[in-house]
């Protein structure tokens, strides 16, 4: 019997194990942390063995095969060990595609993923497929394959989860952009994490769909050095040479594969940002066959997500708006970009070895006071505090919102968008955001 390792216990750790275990294979799977309850409850119920708290090497080096959380960097010690001894090692989500014969719609891109993804399944679902989300949102993938199947997935893909596929097929790939991000797991050098996001359009054939901003200038470079065999469709806010999908007089256009068209004004979600992943799920919808009507409809009553640009609450006649999903720079210009009143700005976190200049225009603009919130704010005194605003330091989310408080004027907005990952103080952006919204609700 073949055997199998999962290392990492989380959603997809967990859901890779359920499936690997209906395959056939002998099973194990240990986590350095603690594994939460329902997990624990998952993997017991299917008579899995595990480990918390620690990683047992004789059970894991005699492994036929490695699945990784996308979590767990490649220098972990462990995955070194594995890498040196040749053991194969692939994330949850190629592990998966082996057994179906669903079709993949597959998202990938520095910023925009996430509202991109939710919006698309929104469309198939409102328009009656049978749609399961999965990837950085939803239900893991190897637990729907395994117990939950449905016809078409619609699939959040980090460049984490990218990394480690091989086979892995998308019938639809979109890719929104690529900026600055996680460098700190790719060597600093942008050019393996831009590299990293191209996976995304490897093993597609002709017959697949290809969705890709035509203004981003990555992506352009990055185009020349891969050989693209799917159909390509790029998109790009304005009408230009070679783009598909635009805005037009008003009008958001698609000229193919079938031609559609509604007012700009319909749109739910507003922003340039949010023009393009409109712009994206569209196309991939209608890629689909879904009906325009259903596309249309759908388009227009999208209720958004939660943690990217979400309106709290007014208080005092100040705006809260809750960005937590802004982990990097490049995510904050667009919060930034789409503010509309003076903006106390609230930066800060575990620094991926961001650089804060692309926002410095911005923030000069926008912003009538910065609070910086981590369990070290020096690179973002070193960066911000030479334009003269108003600034405060805090460590904790109920000293940020106080400080925020006393900064803001009725008609004014506090912005939650950091710039940075969450975990030097918190448990992850999920877990600021609700901080963030409690705070503030109880102001």
């Amino acid at each position: 019997m073949k055997r199998i390792v999962v290392l990492g216990a989380g959603e997809s750790g967990a859901g890779a194990a359920v499936l690997a275990k209906k395959e056939g294979f002998d099973v194990f799977v240990s986590d350095t942390s603690k594994i939460k309850d329902k997990y624990k409850e998952m993997l017991d119920n299917h008579h899995i063995e595990w480990e918390e708290g620690h990683h047992t090497e004789e059970k894991i080096l005699n492994a036929d095969e490695v699945i990784k959380s996308p979590g767990i960097p490649k220098e972990a010690p462990m995955i070194q060990k594995l890498m040196k001894q040749g053991t194969h090692i692939i994330s949850e989500i190629e592990f998966a595609g082996r057994y179906t014969d669903s079709k993949m719609v597959c998202i990938t891109g520095s910023n925009g993923k996430t509202t991109t993804t939710s919006l698309i399944y929104h469309i198939f679902k409102s328009a009656g497929y049978d749609a399961g989300l999965a990837g950085n949102i939803g239900k893991s993938l190897a637990l729907q394959v395994a117990e939950d199947p449905h016809e078409y997935y619609i699939i959040e893909l980090s460049s984490f989860q990218l990394d480690n596929m091989y086979d892995f097929r998308a019938n639809i790939a979109v890719l929104l952009n690529i900026t600055p991000d996680h460098l700190d797991r790719y060597d600093f050098k942008f050019e393996n994490y831009a590299d990293a996001k191209m996976r995304i359009t490897q093993n597609q054939t002709p017959e697949d769909a290809f969705i890709y901003w035509n203004d981003d200038p990555v992506i352009k470079k990055e185009l020349e050095k891969f050989d693209i065999h799917a159909s390509v469709y790029p998109f790009s806010e304005l009408k230009e040479k070679g783009s598909i999908a635009y805005i037009e007089q008003g009008q958001y256009t698609i000229e193919k594969p079938t031609p559609f068209n509604m007012e700009q004004e319909q749109l739910s979600l507003t922003g340039k940002h949010n023009l393009y992943n409109s712009l994206a799920a569209g196309i991939a919808s209608n890629i689909a066959g879904i009906r325009k009507e259903s596309i249309r409809k759908s388009l227009s009553d999208f209720p958004g997500v939660e943690h990217r640009l979400e309106k709290v609450c007014k208080v005092g006649g100040v705006q809260y708006v809750n960005d937590s999903k802004a982990t990097n720079v490049d995510a904050c210009w667009y919060a930034l970009e789409s503010m509309k009143t003076p903006t106390v700005l609230i930066l800060g976190g575990k620094d991926k070895g961001n650089d804060y200049s692309h926002i410095f225009d911005l923030v000069k603009q926008k912003c009538k006071a910065l609070v910086y919130l981590g369990a070290d704010n020096k690179k973002l005194h070193d960066n911000f505090d030479k334009f003269g605003l108003p600034v405060r330091d805090t460590h904790n989310m109920a000293d940020c919102v106080k400080a925020c408080h006393e900064l803001a004027e009725p008609g004014d907005t506090v912005l939650l968008s950091p710039c940075c990952a969450s975990f030097d103080l918190f448990k992850n952006m999920e877990d600021r955001g609700e901080q963030f919204k409690e705070c503030v609700r109880k102001l």
